[in-house]
């Protein structure tokens, strides 16, 4: 049961990055294209989840996960700290 909610989770962030890399080809603004970048790195930490509880039983993805998830997440910050002013 557990694996569906991972590849759910992964299928919902890179849900959420393709609509919004749509939005920007139709109104490009920096805010949405950031925003996409932080979805693709949250599906990308998603898909390295499945792989780590999945297939790959011996070895632990913990590090590589937090640095995409943090990339992502500090990416989309640092686009709303820019684009405030």
């Amino acid at each position: 049961m557990a694996e569906v909610v991972y590849i759910l989770c992964a299928l919902a962030a890179l849900m959420c990055a393709v609509m919004l890399a749509r939005a920007y080809r139709r109104t490009p603004s920096r805010l949405l294209l950031w925003s996409c970048v932080c979805f693709v790195a949250l599906a990308l930490n998603s898909i390295l989840v499945i792989m780590d509880v999945l297939f790959l039983h011996d070895t632990d993805l913990r590090l590589p996960r937090l640095v995409v998830a943090g990339t992502g997440v500090l990416t989309l910050l640092w686009a709303l700290i820019r684009d405030s002013n």
